[in-house]
């Protein structure tokens, strides 16, 4: 399996939940709120023998028109056209904002990888269509419902016989993680659970997580397992560590 990651840039987030751009050779965390987050925004590729597959989708900046996502897509050698798969792990802004592109004149919304099977926790799109949640577009959501192209999960299932799925509950109430595995390789996709390296090593309970408690012992089940399987890790927040292979 190839993995590319499709790095949007650092960014820190506050209180406020909105992604400021940062420049580590000019800016200074010191001077940015109290309590920021310095993140990564890094949505991944992985190309399979069956599948281009989408872990992710970013912010859905848009540069010259022209979402960020594509762009990165682009410069590995992929358009959106290739996409085959898109795995949600959950609908927050930053993981969620490239689903959907409008078109610049009639503001009519398409999905971005229109060849693509998107795989959603059902609970989470009905989550965030709702209103009951700051973190989510009500209205850019609902777009999401009766497409053909997005398929509800719930729960533990398998996808094409090599894809694993699992409500994971951790950092949202319906999270969901992922795993693919070919000829004896495992990649997993923890997303806002496993976002970072450091995280996996260390013990602590988020505050920005739903059920940290839950997320923090699940990232000790998952680091565990990987180190006896030789799972590759692809972490969506780190700046130094893209991905890990145990």
């Amino acid at each position: 399996m190839k993995i590319f990651p499709l790095s949007e840039g650092t960014f820190t987030i506050d209180h406020t939940k909105v992604f400021v751009p940062f420049d580590p050779e000019k800016d200074l965390l010191q001077e940015r709120p109290r309590g920021s987050l310095l993140v990564e925004i890094q949505p991944f590729l992985v190309v399979t023998e069956k599948d281009v597959i989408l872990f992710d989708s970013g912010l859905g900046f848009a540069q010259n028109g022209v979402l960020q996502i594509i762009q990165n897509l682009s410069s590995c050698g992929y358009s959106s056209t290739d996409v085959t798969k898109v795995l949600v792990s959950h609908l927050h802004q930053d993981h969620a904002g490239g689903l959907i592109v409008r078109d610049a004149f009639s503001n009519i919304p398409s999905l971005t990888f229109p060849h693509a099977q998107h795989y959603i926790n059902s609970q989470e799109l009905a989550f965030a269509k709702s209103g009951n949640s700051s973190s989510y577009n009500q209205q850019y959501f609902s777009y999401l419902s009766d497409h053909e192209k997005v398929t509800l999960v719930d729960g533990r299932g398998l996808i094409d016989e090599y894809i694993t799925y699992e409500l994971s509950a951790g950092h949202s109430r319906f999270h969901q993680v992922f795993w693919v595995k070919e000829k004896g390789d495992t990649i997993f996709f923890g997303g806002d659970e496993a976002p970072q390296l450091q995280q996996m090593k260390t013990r602590f309970i988020a505050k920005y997580d739903a059920n940290g408690k839950k997320a923090m012992e699940l990232r000790k089940e998952w680091w565990e397992m990987g180190q006896q399987e030789s799972w590759t890790f692809l972490f969506y927040h780190d700046i130094k560590s893209p991905f890990v292979k145990l």
